[in-house]
């Protein structure tokens, strides 16, 4: 069978940036599954991997308009030092994961000032081109369990660098 929409596809993954610098990787016998066209994973990356079949190896770069979008400077924000937790030393290059409206996200602090936190509410990875090397372990119809969870808003098996990959 080949990748197709609303395929069940598992694959072990290893993602880097320009630099090399190893960024995320399915850990060893723990191949990524998702389902083709539900937003489990990033645009670029499910395109390329279109047609293939299990066995099929490929590297892949995703532009980044194709995978977390270019950095937004109306997502650098300054909040209140109250929304973060007493308890903690707010401090640069922190980073917090809070509720948002489309699910968890990270919140990385870029400047801590006497009464405001000045954050970055990009992605980690918005503006960056990402290399993937992916090998297709199993390609095949998804069981009625796997699609239930689909429909509740579930990633079964997880999501290549955070969900909507």
């Amino acid at each position: 069978m080949q990748v197709e929409d609303k395929a069940y596809v598992a694959i072990d993954y290893k993602l880097t940036l320009d630099n090399g610098e190893e960024i995320d990787k399915s850990p060893e016998g723990q191949p990524l599954g998702f389902i083709v066209g539900v937003g489990q994973i990033i645009p670029g990356l499910e395109k390329e991997l279109m047609g293939k079949t299990t066995g099929d190896s490929l590297q892949v770069t995703v532009e980044p308009e194709e995978g977390y979008g270019q950095s937004r400077e109306d997502l650098i924000q300054e909040l209140p030092k109250s929304q973060f937790p007493d308890d903690v030393e707010v401090k640069p290059g922190m980073t917090f994961q809070a509720q948002g409206p489309n699910g968890p996200m990270m919140i990385n602090v870029v400047e801590v000032q006497d009464e405001n936190v000045k954050v970055d509410l990009n992605h980690p990875l918005a503006g960056k081109r990402l290399q993937f090397d992916v090998t297709i372990n199993e390609v095949r119809q998804p069981t009625d369990a796997e699609m239930s969870e689909v429909s509740q808003g579930c990633a079964s098996g997880g999501c290549a660098s955070g969900c909507s990959c």
